[in-house]
């Protein structure tokens, strides 16, 4: 499997288990310390995952848009003879 895919599957078994944690909430209550002491490692586990996805090796790479790079020429004066300037109208023509 590709790192991408193990960190899926890490994802989905940690949705998982906080599903069950929350239903396991709704069943004894919040109130108890190894309750919540399991709660708060299912969060620092969630937050870790978060940190490793984005320094992973490999990821990096492709979550960056590729560049494109613009050419410094100046355009061809003929694409723009027939356009109106962009908030003074046609050349021609006079406001109202």
């Amino acid at each position: 499997m590709s790192v991408n895919d193990e960190l899926a599957s890490i994802q989905r078994s940690l949705d998982d288990l906080l599903r069950s944690v929350g239903r396991l909430e709704q069943q004894i209550g919040k109130g108890g310390l190894e309750l919540r002491r399991l709660r708060s490692d299912a969060n620092h586990l969630r937050e870790s995952l978060a940190l490793l996805r984005e320094t992973a090796p490999g990821l990096a790479q492709s979550r960056r848009p590729d560049l494109v790079s613009m050419s410094d020429t100046p355009y061809d004066n003929t694409l723009w003879t027939d356009s109106d300037d962009e908030g003074l109208g046609a050349r021609d023509r006079h406001a109202p």
